[in-house]
């Protein structure tokens, strides 16, 4: 079938994702290709200390990430998109949300770059025997109530990005299983909120200004393949002010961007994990058994359809990098070369593969925000080396690149060895990887694992999210998600695998040893700040 029939007949699945720095709307036919997209490129902005987005902007990004989904639709088609199988909604995961019974914005939203909640997060941490990071909204919720801020008396609903945006267009306060474990813990067993630690969290808030109870609160989590919702006629015209659009389209649930990432990469079987890489960089690496120990460094948290994951999140990745590369362009633009981006990124990224195995002594230190994994409280990128360091375009370039995966590979080697959790399958994805070569080899080096790169790596959470949506339009009875990814969508699906390289591993590995014992003058450089 044709895209243009696909579309007419109503067989085409919408998948939304509102990442760190573009929102991007897909559109995917019965064989799960991309047929047409639209995207809106934006940032977050640090105001009053905090980072954010607005919540006008968001509402403006997906307005204009479909608008443009639409016109690619007609350009590609010669027909208008008037109607879709289903849609997913995917976001960043985390934050802080909150609103009140009309509502209401109570505070400016506080994402997951924030690391403004240390005291919640240890005192939760004990209070539970399971590790809350700084990110996760209860952290978020908990900081709020210990520092009395005025707003926590009206909280009457508190969310994610995503279930957010999953509100303003069915209604339905309602979010996906791994969406939802980003939120507070899920009990393995239900699939649910732990209801042990819900009653744990309501004594420790009893005495305090918030006035409901905490599931009372957060949104109902609804399981993977099934309907959440649907798009209602305020929803359409949101989403398409021209009225083209119509309602009544199912929703899947609302999930996060680590669980869409999953769904992306099909590694959602123990032993298959993960690695996303962009303005952040995670892991995520589905397990076998619960951890020995809890390790403030791995979060816990679930696939889609429930199944424990450890999580490595690390807070800051590209954003460095893309400084540095900009300053390249510059100066080959003020000497009268300007070279196109993605050329000059080609070029850099190929002298660093050039470069000494441990960038010749140099270090870089990519803290755009803090880094909870190292134990760094701010962002603070710092460049580091010694007067005998080789320090040439090379070693430098190359320490840079490997900035951008050190703190991944700092919780990576607390799950391989203290854990001894086994990598059989490692899919990457992101930004990061948009030149394979060589972060791909960089990290399968640091991770000392066979790193694959899907053909459809560059889609990225837009076009994962459309898979859950895709799945909850199509499934059959008793059809796992498993099945669905194996049989569906990655039966004949090709990638390019790179194994570690032994000089590689034996170069990150000294220059980690490097990279780690320069933290303390990081924490230094940060607390003079």
């Amino acid at each position: 079938m044709s895209g243009a029939e696909t579309i007419n007949n109503c067989k085409a699945v919408i998948g939304i994702e509102f990442g760190s720095t573009r929102i991007k709307a897909l559109l995917i036919g019965e064989d799960r290709a991309p047929l047409a997209s639209g995207v809106y490129d934006w940032q977050n902005e640090l105001l009053d200390g905090v980072w954010t987005y607005s919540l006008e902007n968001v509402r403006k990004g997906l307005r204009e990430c479909f608008a443009g989904l639409m016109k690619n639709v007609e350009e590609k088609y010669g027909i208008k998109l008037e109607k879709a199988a289903a849609i997913g909604i995917s976001a960043m995961m985390h934050g802080y949300l909150v609103f009140d019974k009309s509502d209401k914005q109570l505070v400016p939203f506080r994402t997951w770059r924030n690391t403004m909640t240390e005291e919640a997060a240890d005192k939760l941490t004990e209070e539970f025997s399971f590790n809350i990071p700084q990110r996760w909204s209860i952290a978020h919720l908990y900081q709020a109530i210990l520092n009395e801020e005025p707003h926590v008396k009206d909280i009457a609903f508190m969310t994610t990005l995503a279930g957010y945006v999953h509100y303003l267009l069915t209604g339905e306060k309602v979010i996906g299983t791994g969406d939802a474990s980003g939120i507070f813990p899920i009990a393995q067993d239900t699939c649910d909120y732990d209801g042990e630690m819900l009653s744990r969290f309501d004594e420790l808030a009893e005495s305090t200004d918030l006035g409901a109870n905490l599931k009372d609160i957060l949104p109902r989590i609804v399981p993977v393949g099934e309907c959440a919702g649907k798009l209602t006629e305020e929803g359409a015209k949101l989403l398409d002010p021209t009225g083209t659009f119509k309602a009544g389209v199912p929703f899947c649930p609302p999930e996060g961007d680590a669980q869409t990432g999953m769904a992306a990469t099909n590694s959602i079987t123990p032993k298959t994990g993960n690695v996303s890489a962009g303005t952040s960089i995670f892991s995520m690496i589905v397990l076998e058994e619960k951890l020995k120990t809890v390790h403030r460094e791995i979060d816990i948290v679930t696939t889609p359809c429930g199944a424990p994951v450890a999580m490595v999140h690390c807070n800051s990745c590209t954003s460095d990098l893309d400084s540095w590369f900009g300053i390249f362009g510059e100066l080959l633009k003020e000497s009268g070369t300007d070279i196109p981006k993605g050329r000059l990124y080609d070029m850099l990224y190929g002298l660093a593969a050039e470069g000494e195995t441990d960038c010749g002594g140099i270090v870089s230190y990519n803290y755009f925000a803090g880094e909870p994994v190292t134990g760094i409280k701010d962002g603070k990128p710092l460049l580091m080396r010694d007067p005998e360091s080789v320090f040439n375009i090379r070693n430098l370039v190359r320490s840079l690149v490997y900035s951008c995966i050190a703190s991944l590979k700092a919780g990576m080697d607390i799950l391989t060895e203290q854990e001894h959790v086994k990598l059989e399958k490692i899919y990457a994805h992101g930004g990061f990887f948009k030149t394979p070569v060589p972060s791909q080899n960089f990290l399968s080096a640091a991770l000392g694992a066979d790193v694959t790169l899907m053909q459809t790596a560059g889609e990225g959470g837009a076009w994962g999210i459309a898979l859950l949506a895709d799945y909850m339009a199509v499934r059959e009875k008793d059809e796992t998600l498993e099945d669905y990814l194996n049989n569906r969508v990655f039966a004949d699906m090709k990638g390019n695998t790179v194994s570690p390289q032994q000089k590689d591993v034996d170069g990150i590995n000294e220059y980690m040893r490097n990279y780690l014992s320069g933290l303390a003058a990081v924490r230094a450089a940060v607390s003079e700040k």
